[in-house]
């Protein structure tokens, strides 16, 4: 990142915090929004996954004092229009008798009070000083994602599973340096390993990637065979991967660092563990309730009863009031999936009548008997009312 684009970031506004906040004002901040936008909790949400990187890096900068005062010190000197207006409608990067920007940022003015200037921002930047050479800054190495499929109880419970990958990793013949064995990397002479080199047009100085080396800082004369000199080669790697209880299905389980490794010192990508779940024959799940339908009779949900129900682990005991409806939904509680918190979820038991294909004998002659005794009984008194009306 720039210095321009740097000044221009507004961190207090990304934590929602006024720039006199106190450190644990700033920390609770962060921390409220973190919880709020980040990937677990958003699985497949970009929007949340790119706020939670920008307040990441406005709490990376504001809860370190050395990092935020000299934070705070950059955007007074060029948020009031300092020098040349730096960044600024009108100020078109030049004084009235113009300026190098190399010069402001790299060496120290007699009469300015700039002196130092190129350090604070430096020590900002990732490189120290402005007369100084430094390493090329490396880049992160990209996020991979993968699947995995889990039966309904290791969901529900939770899980620790092996996985095995095919992917981009450091090479191991070279330790990722892109050197063939024996022999190491060269700093490049034509950027003293800076990575950039300076072009001058008029009044302004411009740094772009050194052609020689390619950004990078080093030359490697003698490649390593088997990445070619990248560092990074494709090997196959068992991770295990531990997946919380109460996974739901297609959330993502992120793993930092076991992406693509960075290039030039920089640190790796995540990996994304992308889970789908199993449908169990027996249970279903809403939220942090787990749920099953049983079946049962019209005597039972008629006359009451006491029904037997699984759970995961054992069985619980359900009592059915006399005259229950088809339907009702009976909870038993604590017998559900377990929270993050430590706390359960419900058992959600629907009852659902069964009624026979064929009935004959003993029952059929006991339903006949009953049907009589119940005849003057309207089971839909609203239709009947209304066929009434209606003249049927």
């Amino acid at each position: 990142m720039s210095a321009r684009e740097w000044i221009g970031k507004d961190f207090y506004r990304e934590l929602g915090v006024s720039s006199d906040a106190s450190q644990d004002e700033i920390k609770k901040a962060y921390r409220k929004l973190a919880r709020e936008n980040h990937p677990d909790a958003n699985p497949g949400n970009t929007e949340a996954e790119t706020k939670f990187k920008a307040v990441s890096e406005a709490y990376g900068v504001l809860s370190d004092p050395e990092k935020r005062k000299e934070y705070d010190d950059a955007r007074r000197l060029f948020g009031s229009g300092g020098p040349g207006g730096f960044g600024f409608p009108g100020g078109g990067g030049t004084g009235a008798g113009g300026f190098d920007l190399g010069d402001i940022f790299g060496q120290a003015g007699a009469s300015g009070g700039f002196g130092g200037l190129g350090d604070m921002l430096g020590n900002l930047f990732g490189r120290r000083g402005g007369g100084g050479t430094t390493a090329a800054r490396g880049t992160r190495g990209a996020d991979v994602e993968t699947d995995v499929r889990i039966d309904f109880t290791e969901a529900v419970k939770g899980a620790t599973l092996p996985l095995r990958l095919s992917s981009p990793a450091t090479c191991g013949t070279c330790g990722g340096n892109g050197a063939r064995p024996g022999t190491r990397p060269r700093t490049c002479p034509t950027c003293a390993g800076a990575g950039l080199v300076s072009r001058s047009q008029g009044a302004f100085a411009f740094s772009e990637p050194c052609p020689d080396c390619r950004g990078r800082g080093r030359i490697i004369d003698d490649p390593c065979p088997e990445c070619a000199g990248e560092g990074i080669s494709n090997r196959t790697r068992t991770l295990t991967v531990r997946i919380p209880p109460g996974v739901d299905d297609n959330q993502r389980i992120r793993l930092a660092g076991q992406g693509e490794p960075g290039r030039g010192g920089a640190s790796a990508g995540d990996l994304y563990v992308r889970v789908h779940v199993n449908p169990d024959p027996v249970f279903g799940r809403s939220g942090n309730d787990l749920t099953i339908t049983v079946p049962v009779e019209f005597s039972e949900l008629a006359l009451g009863t006491t029904l037997t129900v699984p759970t995961l682990d054992s069985k619980v005991s359900v009592k059915v009031p006399a005259g229950t409806s088809s339907g009702r939904v009976l909870r038993v509680r604590g017998k559900g999936i377990a929270k993050r918190d430590g706390t359960q979820g419900d058992l959600l038991v629907t009852l659902q009548v069964v009624v026979p294909a064929k009935v004959d004998g003993k029952a059929k002659a006991a339903l006949e008997k009953y049907a009589e005794a119940v005849a003057k009984h309207d089971p839909r008194p609203e239709i009947t009312a209304l066929l009434r009306d209606r003249g049927a």
